[in-house]
């Protein structure tokens, strides 16, 4: 039975109760952090509770912890759940708690806190064998995609958009140029530079993208953040998906034409193998 933390207390997840005047529930009016937990290990907790910080603020809306208090919910939820030390996705989310309904905030804010376990399946071998694939698609999200909000209708609608095409991920765009994934970050490969979009309002800045750039920079790869064409893109050599949970993906059918060789890259054979090794690390005590 899963073991969640709501509002200062541990208790099994169905018995878990929110107001339905919520305002996360009303109106979206919440952040959201996803952490991986390797082994036990917290993946790179201090970078997703700086961006979990940069998303209260963009909402207005006061952090209840700091960072130790964060880090020992966080660390009771993942002991809690431990099965094995099978890998774990610690779900956080913050709203601004139950009120009269009103667009404007209340004078009284009481947030609701909310933290949860998942088992983190790994992406099967057939996946990474045979690579996904992705759609593209006019990005229709508000402008501040940087902050982690609970408000994820367009995503999911997109995300939809692509499982009707057929495909695991839909790209988005706007005013052509490559933003982000519905649920991931976007990376491309030409003639052997590794490239992705650089961080601004219209894209999350991703715990996993940042640290592939900080691999690519320690091994003395050619990358670079840059903006990225919708034709650029569907002329790249590889394509790579990435995210806290699925890691790194290739796609290898981009708007039902191949990627590249329409299988997946070395540069991303090479991008893998070293984050599995720095997943290692962490396993075992030795990264963050």
């Amino acid at each position: 039975m899963s073991i969640v933390y709501l509002d200062g207390d541990y208790l099994p997840i169905e018995e878990a109760k929110v107001s339905v005047l919520d305002r996360g529930f009303i109106f979206g009016d919440g952040v959201y952090e996803v952490i991986p937990a390797y082994g036990g290990h917290l993946f790179r907790l201090e970078q997703h509770l700086q961006r979990l910080n940069n998303s209260l603020q963009g909402i207005h809306l006061e952090n209840p912890f700091d960072n130790k208090q964060w880090q020992k919910i966080i660390e009771d939820i993942v002991d809690r759940n431990d099965n094995n030390k099978q890998d774990q996705s610690i779900y956080l989310q913050v709203t601004r708690g139950p009120a009269k309904r009103d667009h404007v905030f209340p004078d009284e804010i009481s947030q609701t806190i909310f933290v949860m376990s998942t088992p983190m399946q790994p992406v099967s071998q057939e996946k990474l064998n045979k690579g996904v694939s992705a759609i593209t698609h006019d990005d229709i999200r508000w402008r501040y995609c940087h902050i982690k909000s609970i408000a994820l209708l367009p995503n999911t609608l997109m995300r939809q958009i692509a499982r009707e095409a057929g495909a695991d991920e839909a790209i988005l765009n706007r005013d052509g140029k490559i933003t982000e994934g519905a649920a991931s970050n976007v990376f491309i490969v030409k003639n052997g530079k590794i490239i992705t979009p650089a961080k601004d309002e219209c894209l999350l800045p991703g715990i996993t993208r940042d640290l592939i750039l900080e691999i690519a920079a320690d091994a003395e790869l050619d990358f670079c953040e840059s903006d990225i064409s919708l034709d650029y893109l569907q002329n790249a050599d590889e394509v790579w998906l990435t995210s806290s949970t699925k890691e790194i993906l290739p796609v290898t059918q981009l708007d039902n034409k191949p990627v590249g060789s329409g299988k997946p890259g070395p540069c991303w054979k090479d991008m893998l193998a070293r984050y599995q090794e720095h997943k290692q690390l962490l396993r075992s005590g030795e990264a963050t």
